[in-house]
């Protein structure tokens, strides 16, 4: 079992940045596929982006392609998002989520430990 903790958001203006982290306890991190998905007001949760276990291959939605970039790091059992450029659309609670063995996939069926959310606003 593995638990997670999202940290890194807050309030941001339109085009600037900001790097969210998750840092996971418990054991065998390096065999967790990572995924980062987002919930913005009154819309269902949708996926933003993953990292396998093995061979850290990455997998983006197709709309945030360019702007954030998913990156772990095994020895401190943390996954990061890099968010850039962004957008007052970005709005969202954004989660982190964990899948043995996983090969970074969109869907959250696939995912089976979750953190509790991180908000970030970005003001226009």
């Amino acid at each position: 079992q593995v638990q997670l903790v999202e940290s890194g958001g807050g309030l941001v203006q339109a085009g600037g940045s900001l790097r969210l982290s998750c840092a996971a306890s418990g054991r065998s991190f390096r065999n967790y596929a990572m995924g980062w998905f987002r919930q913005a007001p009154g819309k269902e949760r949708e996926f933003v982006a993953a990292i396998s276990y093995s061979t850290s291959n990455t997998n983006y939605a197709d709309s945030l392609k360019g702007r954030f970039t998913i990156s772990r790091d095994n020895a401190k059992n943390t996954v990061y998002l890099q968010m850039n450029s962004l957008k007052p659309e970005d709005t969202a609670v954004y989660y982190c989520a964990a899948d043995q063995y996983g090969s970074g996939g969109s869907s959250e069926s696939h995912y089976a430990y979750w953190g509790q959310g991180t908000q970030v606003t970005v003001s226009s």
